[in-house]
């Protein structure tokens, strides 16, 4: 599970990164109209970033830190439902869907056994029922490497 998570901090950082500090770099690779405001771009990149130094810490102690995992997972689940809808309704090539492989579509899988996890883990211990407490340390083998 950690290294799941180094591994979506670390591409979250890049990408987020490169997006900021080259944000047409991805329009003209796909040959579209760049935006009016690339600004707009850089804030998503920043957003992404952001992202990342949340999977970091996250990846410290996985099944503690699962909130983290969740607002990430959601993410790359509504955020290729949104782009389908983009593209749509004509205002979103369909190459642009490009970039949904790698930015969502991968994680998928790793954060969700990560979640499911995490519940388990909420069951064994019998955790609070509230969705948003955290795993107790110690009740279920921490996954974070030594």
């Amino acid at each position: 599970m950690s290294w799941v998570l180094w591994a979506a901090a670390v591409y979250n950082v890049v990408w987020g990164g490169a997006v900021v500090l080259f944000p047409l770099a991805f329009f003209r690779w796909l040959d579209m109209t760049p935006p009016n405001y690339p600004s707009i771009w850089q804030c998503v990149g920043m957003i992404v970033g952001v992202y990342g130094v949340g999977y970091a810490c996250a990846a410290t102690d996985p099944l503690r830190h699962w909130p983290i995992v969740l607002v990430g997972f959601l993410g790359k689940v509504f955020g290729p439902i949104g782009f389908v809808v983009a593209a749509w309704r004509g205002e979103l090539p369909w190459r642009f869907g490009v970039l949904l492989p790698g930015n969502d579509l991968i994680w998928w899988v790793p954060f969700g056994l990560i979640l499911y996890r995490a519940y388990r883990a909420r069951r064994v211990s019998g955790g609070s029922s509230w969705p948003c407490a955290t795993v107790q340390r110690g009740s279920v083998e921490n996954s974070s490497p030594s």
